[in-house]
């Protein structure tokens, strides 16, 4: 198969979690013989923080303006099997029209920020990603996030067939690796910056360092505001690439999940850094939603904390019993939610939109 898409960055993962679960599907299509052309707009934020140059068994389309693009657009589109715009992507409309120009791919929509989408609608808030006419023309509607979204996604957008395709982790790159200085930690959190995500962090993160000063926390991410309420006990590492997760993941006793508002409320919403941080080996306390029990178990593959006493609580228990569910949230991640077991769902997904096309 080979597949188009439009996206908002692959090649920066810069304050951008889009970047690395293409990366991880971009390599599981490929093990499976098929091709990706991913289309970028070459803009100066993700350009100064570039950190992959190319594809395997694909390509990768850097493009100034959507003009200059249009022409190979047009020429990849013609012998592909389905072509994908994603949300936040900053010419999606425009490839939008492309893709109606004629009978050609199978045309998807995915929207990996589902809840913010809802949100954006729900406050009357422009949403530049989406055509005139929302949803209704894409033969398929993928949504990072699963639940309630996917009705809403049907009775506001008008999409006619709508499927979750929830992040993933690629093990090749997410793996247990030996412990390293800088990032060892009682508690580590990792995550771009989000005001959405403050008041939970706050609550979860913040004031466990507050109460528990003889313990060492570290945050590791982009874009903190000066005024981010450091203490003495929370380090702090800039933006780490990819590369570096595995390390920061593998050094820390236990590290924290923290899912962005929207996305909280909707529930069935795990994140990459999720998946990422199962694979690599880490005890993973996360904030509740709704759904968190169909990707792991709580109390044995991961635990689930609602308050700065659940979070003191957990990191009381002995390093043995943090063992145990960081092996356990492995072994879960590892059967359920791989880069590969993404692609194999991907494919089912457009083979199946294929065929009632037909």
């Amino acid at each position: 198969m080979k597949l188009v898409v439009f996206g908002l960055a692959v090649s920066s993962s810069w304050g951008n979690g889009h970047a690395t679960l293409w990366r991880g599907l971009i390599r599981a299509l490929a093990r499976r013989g098929d091709t990706v052309t991913f289309f970028e707009r070459d803009v100066p934020y993700y350009a100064a923080h570039r950190d992959l140059a190319e594809l395997p068994c694909g390509s990768l389309v850097l493009y100034a303006s959507w003009t200059e693009a249009v022409p190979r657009a047009r020429a990849e589109l013609a012998d592909a099997g389905a072509a994908i715009v994603t949300s936040y992507c900053p010419d999606a409309v425009a490839a939008s029209e492309l893709l109606l120009e004629r009978d050609g791919p199978t045309r998807v929509f995915y929207d990996l920020d589902t809840p913010v989408t809802l949100e954006r609608l729900g406050a009357g808030a422009e949403v530049p990603y989406l055509p005139a006419r929302g949803l209704a023309d894409y033969d398929l509607v993928l949504s990072y996030t699963g639940g309630a979204a996917l009705d809403a996604l049907r009775d506001r957008l008008g999409a006619r067939r709508v499927a979750p395709l929830y992040g993933s982790v690629d093990p090749e790159v997410h793996r247990p690796v030996a412990p390293a200085e800088p990032f060892r930690a009682d508690l580590s959190y990792l995550g771009t910056y989000a005001a959405d995500r403050q008041q939970a962090l706050e609550r979860l993160f913040v004031e466990p360092a507050r109460r528990l000063p003889e313990r060492w926390f570290l945050v590791g991410g982009a874009q903190y505001p000066p005024d981010f309420p450091w203490a003495d006990n929370i380090g702090f590492v800039r933006h780490l690439p990819p590369r570096d997760h595995p390390a920061f993941f593998s050094s820390c006793r236990s590290t924290l999940n923290v899912t962005r508002a929207p996305m909280a409320g909707l529930g069935h919403c795990p994140s990459g850094r999720l998946f990422e941080a199962a694979a690599c080996g880490a005890p993973i306390l996360t904030d509740w939603w709704e759904g968190l029990d169909r990707f792991f178990t709580p109390g044995e593959e991961i635990l689930a904390v609602r308050s700065t006493d659940d979070v003191v609580r957990a990191l009381s228990l002995d390093d043995a019993a943090l063992r145990r569910v960081g092996a356990a949230g492995r072994r879960r991640a590892l059967r359920d939610h791989t880069a590969d077991r993404r692609a194999e769902e991907l494919v089912a997904l457009l083979d199946s939109a294929s065929a009632v096309r037909v």
